[in-house]
C-alpha cells in the first residue's frame, strides 16, 4: 500500500485538489490504477516489462550519445513494431 499523500487545504479546496492530483500523478498512482484495471496474464506482464526495459535502455543510450556530442538530450518516443506485423508487410 502506498504511503498516504498529505495536501494543505488552507481554505482553498480547488487548489488542494489540484495539488493532490499533481502529487498522485508524480507518484504514478494513475498509471498503476490504469494498469491494474484488468487482469494481465503473467506472459503479458513479462512482455510489457521487457518492452519498458528496452525503451529505457534506448533512451539511456540516446541521452549518453547526446551528452558525448555536447548536445542537449530531447526525448523521442520509440514505438516497437510487432514481429507478426512486419512479416505481413
Amino acid at each position: 500500500m502506498p504511503a498516504p499523500i498529505e495536501v494543505d487545504v488552507n481554505g482553498d479546496i480547488e487548489k488542494a485538489f489540484k495539488n493532490l492530483k499533481k502529487k498522485m500523478a508524480f507518484e504514478g498512482i494513475f498509471k498503476e490504477l490504469k494498469r491494474r484495471r484488468y487482469y494481465e496474464k503473467p506472459s503479458e506482464e513479462k512482455k510489457r516489462k521487457r518492452e519498458e526495459a528496452e525503451r529505457r535502455r534506448i533512451k539511456k543510450i540516446r541521452r549518453f550519445a547526446a551528452q558525448s556530442k555536447g548536445r542537449r538530450f530531447v526525448a523521442v518516443k520509440v514505438v516497437a513494431k510487432d514481429h507478426a506485423e512486419e512479416e505481413r508487410s
